[in-house]
């Protein structure tokens, strides 16, 4: 569908950017980063006046910019600023591989008002200056200060669809779960139960697809180590802060493993990687190399799809989308875009704050096995 563009503007720094930051220096996280933006869609069921709205908006990202570095003096004039009315779709202010060079924007925001009166803000960001807890954190601080309340790879045909698991599912879980490794041990978090069943159907998926020919499971999740450090990265750090935790399991033991298994190791392994934070920062070299290696390690398995089925999972939980407010109310929902990732898996909140939106990108014939499985089924609406 397609989508018209009313107008586009030019939005700068409202004060000069001192000398000392005229250079943004990236670190060595952000340069194993891949060429592309990281994206957010916010949801606002509004009827109020765009435009009153939008100079909001344009005045209160002026004001944001000096506060992040990393959108000051060369970088902010490639803020470009996008209104388009009616019809949203799948259209975003840039390609999602739009970035690193030179003529690529840093930040872009689009404005789409719907024939129904709601308004989506679609913000997207080099993924090479910020992660989604930067991202989080720059939405929360932009409306409180102006209102007053390489490229991705095509890797073929890939699908991406939403599954949901409301409060009442995931408290099944948990208690199928609490079952299963005793009343007494910790419970386990919303993130750990939809991560644990998602892995146990993929996991099925390549025995039921490849029989004798299935591959070794390698399970990344993306933990962020802000507040985590020694000395403290303080919350509002930005940057690509994140550490890996990485769970291995060969053939024979994803064979052997059950729904309530997969949360148990998954959830230790990200326990673990908490663990590891601390001594990031406070060991130097060494823990710069702890870092690297685990980005290596599960890079170069990737590259090994005869061998290792490798999933990323992505935990968008703990971030704020749905406490900003530009003007129109709250967002009545927040997602991401049709970012086409094989094999990953990014959980977002519902807007109650109580269920988990699980987008899981698949190959086709992946997915086909998928979202017929049952035990997932019984979970998900």
């Amino acid at each position: 569908m397609k989508v018209e563009v009313v107008s586009q503007k030019l939005v700068k720094p409202c004060t000069p950017t001192p000398e000392d930051l005229k250079k943004y220096k990236i670190t060595f996280m952000d340069e194993l980063n891949s060429a592309m933006n990281v994206v957010v869609i916010l949801y606002c069921q509004s009827d109020a006046a765009i435009n009153e709205n939008r100079n909001h908006l344009e005045e209160s990202l002026a004001q944001s910019c000096p506060t992040f570095t990393f959108l000051q003096d060369d970088t902010s004039k490639k803020i470009t600023w996008l209104i388009a009315p009616e019809q949203l779709n799948d259209h975003l202010p840039c390609e999602i591989g739009e970035a690193d060079e030179e003529t690529d924007p840093i930040l872009s925001i689009q404005i789409s008002k719907f024939i129904c009166g709601g308004v989506a803000i679609d913000i997207s960001i080099s993924h090479r200056i910020v992660d989604a807890g930067s991202l989080g954190t720059f939405i929360s601080a932009w409306p409180e200060l102006g209102i007053t309340r390489t490229r991705v790879n095509d890797f073929g045909n890939i699908v991406a669809k939403r599954f949901v698991f409301d409060k009442n599912a995931i408290s099944k879980m948990r208690h199928r779960v609490q079952i299963s490794i005793g009343e007494k041990l910790r419970q386990p978090s919303r993130v750990q139960v939809v991560s644990g069943i998602i892995m146990n159907v993929i996991a099925g998926i390549d025995v039921a697809r490849y029989g004798q020919q299935s591959r070794a499971l390698l399970v990344v999740q993306d933990v962020n180590i802000r507040e985590r450090t020694v000395p403290v990265l303080s919350r509002l750090r930005c940057g690509n802060l994140a550490a890996l935790a990485i769970t291995e399991r060969s053939v024979d033991e994803t064979k052997n493993m059950e729904f309530q298994d997969f949360v148990s190791v998954l959830g230790e392994d990200a326990r673990k990687t908490v663990d590891d934070c601390k001594r990031i920062l406070s060991d130097g070299e060494d823990g710069q190399k702890f870092l690297i290696d685990r980005c290596d390690y599960a890079f170069e398995k990737s590259l090994r799809s005869d061998a290792y089925n490798v999933v990323w999972v992505i935990d968008w939980c703990k971030f704020r989308f749905y406490e900003a407010d530009f003007g129109w109310g709250n967002p009545v929902w927040a997602s991401i875009a049709n970012v086409v990732i094989k094999n990953h898996v990014l959980l977002m909140n519902n807007k109650e704050g109580d269920g988990i939106e699980a987008w899981v990108q698949l190959q086709e014939s992946d997915m086909a096995y998928f979202e017929q499985d049952e035990q997932l089924r019984m979970f998900t609406t």
